[in-house]
């Protein structure tokens, strides 16, 4: 494998209770060993962990997920307020950009989109909203169990939820890149949310397909719990992929919620080293919750 360009950060988040929480992270993106364009995107600055997986014919995938995490970059700088309307906004505003750019075409074009934000300022019971539109994942490893808190929106997750067929049969099934949502494609770009409480000690990934298809959840909870950091974890499961066949693009975010230490906020406080500080937070209620996840600190409600 080639060396891994992996970003790092980290930011101190003040709380009116109890020590600060520390938000420590690590991401990078690899175009794979089969694909010649990474379609892949991600942004990585707090309040907000994105990772965007573009589709479509002659780079379209790759100007959709572009798309997506420049407006989502502009939200930031902008100093607005990472709430659901905006982001929603955003996401509009990156399908007005794809259609711009690439003009009619049969193929259409879009991508996936998950991620988390943080969505609690100061508060001592704060929470993240995390939020998705196809089959891109978030997955939250706390107190030994690994959950998956996103649900895909796909043919084989349609099937898994029927019943109708096996976890083993999904696995291989013949339609597994075949996704039912997307940010273009005709759709208003409007994600599932699922709210969760945040948790000192818990670590969290945010990654493409590209990643889930290559490394089973074993597997990443594997690398979590025996990796140090956020960005030995990364180069651990990446590492892992390519050598199982890097047979899409993989893109990953990891991140740690510590409470307050001094060596960490001492080596980089408040200022991540792949981008500006943004201090903009959601407020607690501007945060929906749209999936289900068998977790008492997830907030989960079905959004049509």
């Amino acid at each position: 494998m080639s060396e891994l360009d992996v970003h790092s950060g980290s930011y101190r988040v003040p709380r009116t209770e109890g020590a600060d929480l520390i938000i420590r992270w690590a991401s990078a993106t690899d175009t794979g060993r089969k694909r010649e364009v990474n379609q892949d995107a991600l942004i990585a600055r707090f309040p907000l962990f994105v990772v965007a997986d573009g589709m479509g014919g002659h780079e379209a995938g790759e100007v959709a997920s572009a798309a997506v995490v420049d407006h989502l970059g502009s939200l930031l700088d902008s100093g607005a307020t990472v709430s659901r309307e905006n982001l929603e906004n955003s996401l509009r505003g990156a399908v007005h950009q794809m259609a711009e750019a690439v003009g009619p075409s049969e193929l259409g074009t879009g991508t996936t989109i998950t991620g988390v934000v943080y969505a609690g300022a100061g508060a001592a019971e704060s929470q993240w909203s995390v939020l998705n539109i196809g089959d891109s994942r978030v997955y939250r490893l706390a107190e030994g169990r690994l959950d998956q808190i996103t649900v895909d929106h796909s043919i084989v997750q349609e099937l898994l939820s029927a019943g109708a067929i096996s976890p083993a049969e999904a696995e291989n099934h013949p339609h597994g890149n075949v996704i039912t949502r997307a940010v273009g494609l005709n759709e208003d770009p409007i994600p599932d949310y699922v709210t969760v409480r945040t948790s000192p000690g818990a670590r969290w990934v945010v990654c493409s397909d590209g990643l889930t298809k290559e490394l089973t959840d074993y597997g990443i909870q594997h690398f979590l719990e025996t990796s140090e950091t956020p960005a030995d974890a990364l180069l651990a499961m990446f590492t892992a992929a390519l050598g199982n066949g890097g047979r899409d693009n993989i893109s990953a975010i990891v991140f740690d919620e510590l409470l307050d230490d001094a060596s960490v906020a001492a080596e980089t406080p408040n200022t991540p080293t792949s981008s500006s500080d943004v201090s903009t937070q959601a407020p607690a209620d501007e945060a929906t919750s749209a999936a289900t996840a068998a977790n008492p600190a997830v907030t989960a409600t079905a959004n049509d």
